[in-house]
């Protein structure tokens, strides 16, 4: 996560934006590739093993943030725990997926972009005009094309390369952009996007990335410990935990107490 990686996206996302700013059809050309106008349809979504491999793709990018999720619901239950992965890592990957795949995506702009996507529009047998990925003003109503949740999902797997060990770290950049391209290929033979719903999904998830990943580890000013983000989250459990206990009739630890009173005080 350096500058270097940074200037990149930023210089692919200038590209990109340009060139289908100025030419909109080649969003149409780079899906027509995957159409048969005989059928006027994508045949791709009538293969047996299609769906599974749709859905295997989000089954993997959700298996890494998994453990992250189980231990900050373990540890919002029962505050007195350390936490079952480190601070770090889990407010990381559950902040970074959050935010590129759910907030950014489905509550944002595939909710109030109406672009169609390419099985919506008349060039394949759809209904409604086509739109360029910078114009808002399709007649999609919701769940609309732009841009896409699942090859954010898929890119968002910078964010475990991320913090693989430095000596693999360069492998598991190049195996999370491979996953990133072949999922958001895969959408894009199903009809669900063009070409800049994807790459632009890939992009927005790396730089959501870098932010947080800025934030939590490298900014001197923000920069966190794993301690940190138990003891912040062992704060916002503890009223919680204290209720449940004074239902069933029993107390907290003297300890446990004693520890919360202290990070009050720090």
């Amino acid at each position: 996560m350096n500058r270097t990686g940074l200037l990149i996206a930023l210089g692919l996302f200038a590209v990109i934006a340009i060139v289908f700013g100025i030419w909109p059809e080649l969003d149409l050309k780079l899906a027509a590739l995957f159409y048969d106008p005989e059928t006027r349809r994508f045949p791709t979504t009538s293969l047996p093993y299609a769906q599974f491999a749709r859905d295997a793709a989000m089954w993997i990018a959700w298996a890494f943030v998994a453990p992250s999720i189980l231990a900050l619901i373990v540890k919002l239950i029962w505050p007195n725990r350390p936490l079952l992965v480190k601070g770090r890592t889990m407010a990381f990957l559950i902040l970074t997926m959050l935010m590129s795949a759910g907030i950014l995506t489905n509550l944002t702009f595939k909710t109030f972009w109406g672009r169609p996507r390419p099985v919506m529009v008349s060039e394949f047998n759809g209904p409604w005009q086509f739109k360029a990925w910078w114009d808002p003003t399709g007649q999609c109503g919701r769940n609309c094309s732009f841009f896409s949740g699942e090859g954010a999902t898929a890119f968002w797997t910078y964010a475990p390369a991320a913090l693989a060990p430095p000596s693999v770290r360069p492998y598991a950049y190049v195996a999370a952009t491979v996953f990133g391209i072949a999922t958001s290929g895969w959408r894009m033979a199903f009809g669900g996007h063009f070409f800049t719903d994807v790459t632009i999904a890939g992009l927005v998830s790396f730089l959501v990335i870098w932010l947080i990943h800025g934030w939590i580890y490298r900014w001197p000013s923000t920069r966190m410990t794993d301690e940190d983000v138990d003891r912040w989250l062992t704060r916002i459990a503890w009223p919680g935990y204290r209720w449940r206990l004074r239902m069933i009739g029993q107390q907290p630890k003297p300890s446990f107490v004693n520890r919360i009173t202290e990070q009050h005080h720090d």
